[in-house]
């Protein structure tokens, strides 16, 4: 029997499909600021949140709430122009939702890219980071109750979240490109509220070097749905406690916007090769 979740996939893939006619290989999830990428897309298909059957509406500063297809360096891509968080009322598994329509419309990898408050100490804001491992400090998971084992199976294994092809690949082409890349271990906590001072305390000493509101659940359901992941980080700020002055959102926008030409370079290096 196909699950109520596995129908609103199909259904929300379906209109895709009939909008886009484009069999997309790689999916992209853009964190604030960071939708800059899609100017660079090619033969660009728009479809608003709010059109998309079962889809959830982003509702957050930075997250302009459109899917795009169309390609990239010739690759056929799908691009979410914002995302989805739990602070703005939506459960883990609505947060991931689109990851698993991606998955249906043929996608086999998967780049997520965030902006996160710097925990190391040796991190600048501006620097980007790529996320070896994560910590999913949310106190949910999208895989809780019934699992259907037509999405993936019941247990999945995370022992490489985040691909170690993948790294290996970004790594290289930050090399040739003389890009300096960070590397590190984000911690996902729910938000919408910055962390404590002695909360980022706690995250330095259980091995976090960023943190942020989003990412954990959209890894996790990639990996139930066998799809490789990449992630990459844009230190926006230090986190609190760190440097003495305020955290803001403003603070986030003005150095996703400062490091987008590095970001950009890196990110269009790797995706024709996912």
């Amino acid at each position: 029997m196909i699950s109520t979740q596995a129908v609103m996939i199909e259904e929300a893939a379906a209109y895709i499909e009939n909008k886009g006619g484009v069999k997309p290989e790689v999916g992209l999830i853009l964190g604030s600021g960071l939708g800059v990428l899609s100017e660079l897309m090619e033969q660009t298909i728009s479809i608003p949140y709010s059109d998309i059957p079962h889809f959830p509406v982003s509702t957050v500063e930075g997250h302009e709430g459109e899917l795009l297809l169309g390609s990239i360096q010739g690759r056929p891509v799908v691009m979410m122009k914002g995302r989805f968080h739990m602070y703005e009322g939506y459960g883990p598994e609505m947060t991931a939702f689109p990851v698993r329509v991606m998955k249906q419309l043929g996608v086999k990898s998967l780049l997520v890219t965030n902006a996160a408050g710097g925990v190391n100490t040796s991190f600048e804001p501006g620097n980007l980071m790529l996320i070896t491992d994560h910590l999913n400090m949310t106190g949910r998971n999208p895989l809780i109750g019934p699992n259907d084992s037509s999405l993936g199976v019941r247990f999945p294994d995370m022992s490489q979240a985040y691909s170690r092809k993948l790294r290996s690949l970004a790594l290289d082409k930050a090399k040739q490109k003389g890009i300096s890349l960070q590397q590190g271990i984000y911690a996902g906590l729910l938000g919408p509220t910055y962390e404590t001072p002695a909360e980022i305390v706690m995250l330095r000493t259980l091995g976090a070097d960023a943190v942020g509101m989003s990412t954990v659940s959209e890894v996790i359901v990639a990996r139930h749905a066998g799809l490789e992941v990449l992630g990459i980080s844009c230190i926006s700020n230090m986190a609190a406690g760190i440097l003495d002055q305020p955290l803001s959102h403003e603070e986030v926008m003005e150095t996703a916007e400062k490091v987008r030409e590095t970001f950009l370079e890196l990110v269009m290096a790797i995706i024709p090769e996912m």
